[in-house]
């Protein structure tokens, strides 16, 4: 239908994205953050359903000149960057210094969140508890004696459970030594060493901004196959995880510790200035006491696989509400005309 100047033209929107190529590396998991053609597809049919023309933007070494080849109203962001310490920041900073549009966090958010230790030492300075932690740059360290064991060793500059396998954990400094070594080989990065919590392990979504933010209930992980001793939710276990666990929304909680939960996931939402949706995981000791792990703001959408759209699937919002609601919590914050969440275009 032609643009008579009463009805507006559809709405167009990037989807930018890094496929998973099938790359072969000493490291299993070196492609774990990205997306299969499946997910892709599956944002494009929810698009497609609602009326907006898509454009798909592969975040390649060509990625800036097809953005200024390309016409697009607003980009909807899952690119997870290449390489180095600020990848999950290189397609946001390009749509900001092209001053365009786009879901999700922005550069500086991102470049924070994606450092685990940066962003546990920002939050605790707002009194958020996070397990105590060493970070250490080289395979030749000397270990903080501060620090009790058991150790869970990680990354410091990865998300998806990179570099998290289901014997992760130390038990004393040699096992400590040799973990940091293999990681250092695998990974080249700083190595976090953080103090394991035992007890319950949760993730809390978090979608929208400003007075609209919503928290869904918190969805706790379940063993139900006999793993290592110390349950960790590894690469291995994110991988088949209907062989390992189940997932439970709401949990049997204290409600007061729900609540507490969700207003804690709030509370580091705000602070770390994320935008329209996050993911956030929590342990919860044997005290109750809420300790944050990490906090992902460009987590998977994945249908049926990814946490984020499980857990808000649980909470009553299938997969397509949820798409489309990310979208319009940007469309809002740029002041532009929302879609509709049933089967019509734009409001």
């Amino acid at each position: 239908m032609s643009n008579n100047g009463n009805v507006p033209p559809p709405l167009t929107a990037g989807l930018s994205y890094n496929l998973k190529k099938g790359i072969r590396a000493e490291a299993e998991d070196v492609e774990a953050e990205y997306d299969t053609p499946d997910t892709i597809q599956a944002i494009k049919e929810v698009f497609d359903s609602a009326g907006i023309n898509t454009v798909l933007l592969e975040a390649d070494a060509e990625f800036a000149e097809k953005l200024k080849s390309t016409r697009v109203d607003i980009v909807f962001n899952i690119a997870e960057g290449t390489y180095g310490r600020g990848r999950e920041a290189q397609v946001p900073a390009i749509l900001s210094f092209l001053g365009i549009p786009f879901t999700g966090s922005d550069e500086t958010t991102l470049c924070l969140a994606l450092d685990k230790a940066v962003t546990k030492r920002y939050l605790s300075s707002f009194g958020i508890k996070t397990p105590a932690y060493q970070l250490i740059k080289s395979p030749d360290f000397k270990l903080d004696q501060k620090l009790k064991f058991p150790l869970i060793v990680k990354p410091d500059r990865e998300g998806s459970s990179k570099g998290i396998s289901d014997f992760a954990t130390a038990d004393d400094e040699e096992q400590l030594r040799g973990l940091i070594g293999k990681n250092f080989k695998l990974y080249r990065q700083p190595m976090l060493a953080e103090e394991y919590i035992s007890g319950r392990e949760f993730t809390v979504g978090v979608l929208g901004n400003g007075s609209d933010v919503q928290v869904f209930e918190p969805m706790e992980i379940c063993w139900i196959s006999k793993k290592p001793d110390k349950h960790i939710y590894s690469y291995d276990v994110k991988k088949n995880y209907k062989k390992y666990i189940e997932y439970k929304c709401p949990p049997q909680l204290d409600a007061a510790v729900c609540a507490d939960m969700k207003k804690i996931a709030a509370e580091i939402y705000t602070v770390l200035e994320c935008r329209d949706f996050s993911r956030i995981d929590f342990r919860l000791s044997d005290d109750d006491t809420i300790w944050f792990i990490e906090i992902n703001p460009l987590p998977g959408l994945a249908p049926g696989y990814s946490d984020y759209p499980m857990l808000a699937a649980f909470c009553g919002m299938d997969y397509r509400t949820l798409i489309l609601s990310i979208l319009n919590s940007a469309l809002k914050r740029y002041g532009m005309d929302e879609v509709e969440l049933n089967r019509g275009g734009a409001k």
